[in-house]
């Protein structure tokens, strides 16, 4: 039976048609990476390193990034012999990073950061061991630096980044069982390392040298952090949108989550597309075209963060809305300005937005009786690089015409 077109939604969750499988692995190499990010300063009482925190914090969710590093380097002046304004102060190069992950010319700015951030802790860790801020940030930079060598397909550097991690956050755990801000990184921890294997047994050998996870216990600890951790409940609000949405397919928690992050960081465009996406799976197609319209407009206005990568998602699934509502002449007109803004965007042809847009095409050419036009979309669709069963869909379709 025909799947709905609803069924294949999320492009934007690999860079690479081709690099699926690979995302997968890189997923699971630093799982021990991604659950060191604690945002937690519970050893320092002071309600000026609080203030200053919060609003920095505050303002880089919502890309206010000048705003930002004042509050960061008040903190790191205030507080010369804590890292917390160093690690603070990357955080911002960290989310420049984000908003168009594929431009790699912010990295040896941040890695270095990231460097100076480990040098101050380990410099502190050397008198004292056992000193609370210095293993948490030590712990965080490294999980940062780990997590973007394997965005940048650095696999062993990677690794050894979580390798290294890992020992630093159980001993602060141990230090400050009772912190909530710790329980970010544990609840990622606890989910990944016992989902990845599962989804993707290829890991299983690597995930033998780690503790075993427990994911329903990552869940609960990702909660509780979401609603009690001082510095890192927005960071575990987003992970649980991320895990709602990519894993678990809680859509409808997935939109209360997006729909309340963005409510706090209107100007977030990461929060703004998931609203989008969510709204979308859940049938809420009115809601979600007044959302990527919006997203759109806002890629016109040049607004910070709303790329050329945000308008072609947005492009793209108002694309899928129209087919959705059989409005086809209008979803072709979508579809036919996400292809050019794949040809502008991408690295190589056949990204998964470029695969799947020529896949919706052809579908569309196959419901207007265009059979000769859906045939050879489905062709090239083939040489494209393969995206879920995109290619299975195409060969399906060479054989029976796609009947909506």
């Amino acid at each position: 039976m025909e799947r709905s077109t609803k069924a294949i939604v999320n492009p934007s969750n690999a860079r690479t048609s081709s690099d699926r499988t690979m995302n997968a692995v890189k997923r699971s190499l630093i799982v021990t990476i991604l659950f060191t990010s604690v945002l937690s300063s519970q050893w320092v009482t002071s309600p000026d390193f609080d203030l200053l925190a919060r609003r920095g914090i505050n303002a880089v969710y919502n890309l206010e990034f000048e705003k930002a590093e004042i509050e960061f380097s008040t903190l790191a002046k205030n507080y010369p012999s804590h890292p917390a304004g160093k690690f603070f102060l990357g955080m911002i190069d960290w989310w420049k990073i984000l908003m168009t992950i594929d431009d790699e010319s912010r990295d040896e700015i941040f890695f270095n950061k990231m460097d100076d951030v480990i040098e101050l802790c380990d410099s502190i860790l050397e008198r004292n061991e056992n000193d609370v801020a210095a293993l948490f940030f030590k712990g965080g930079a490294l999980g940062f630096q780990g997590r973007l060598r394997a965005n940048r397909y650095s696999w062993i550097k990677a690794a050894n980044d979580g390798r290294l991690a890992l020992p630093i956050v159980q001993k602060a755990y141990k230090i400050a069982p009772d912190n909530y801000d710790i329980l970010l990184g544990i609840g990622i921890y606890n989910y990944y390392a016992s989902t990845i294997p599962e989804k993707y047994p290829i890991v299983k050998p690597v995930m033998v040298f780690f503790p075993t996870g427990d994911k329903q216990k990552g869940i609960e600890q990702l909660t509780k952090a979401s609603e009690k951790a001082k510095f890192a409940s927005l960071e575990a609000k987003y992970f649980l949108l991320q895990l709602c949405y990519n894993y678990e397919q809680q859509y409808d928690k997935a939109y209360e989550l997006s729909t309340s992050l963005y409510k706090e960081f209107p100007n977030n465009v990461v929060f703004h597309r998931y609203v989008g996406r969510s709204s979308f799976v859940l049938s809420k197609f009115g809601e979600s075209a007044a959302v990527f319209s919006a997203i759109s407009d806002r890629c016109d206005r040049n607004d910070r963060g709303y790329s050329n990568y945000a308008k072609r998602e947005a492009i793209y699934y108002l694309g899928m809305i129209s087919l959705n509502l059989s409005n086809y002449d209008q979803a072709l007109k979508y579809f036919y300005q996400c292809d050019e803004l794949s040809r502008v965007v991408d690295k190589e042809e056949g990204s998964p937005f470029m695969t799947m847009t020529n896949l919706r095409i052809g579908m569309i050419y196959d419901v207007q009786k265009k059979r000769n036009y859906a045939i050879m979309q489905y062709q090239k669709v083939q040489r494209m690089s393969k995206f879920e069963n995109s290619y299975e869909l195409a060969q399906q379709y060479l054989k029976n015409p796609y009947n909506q």
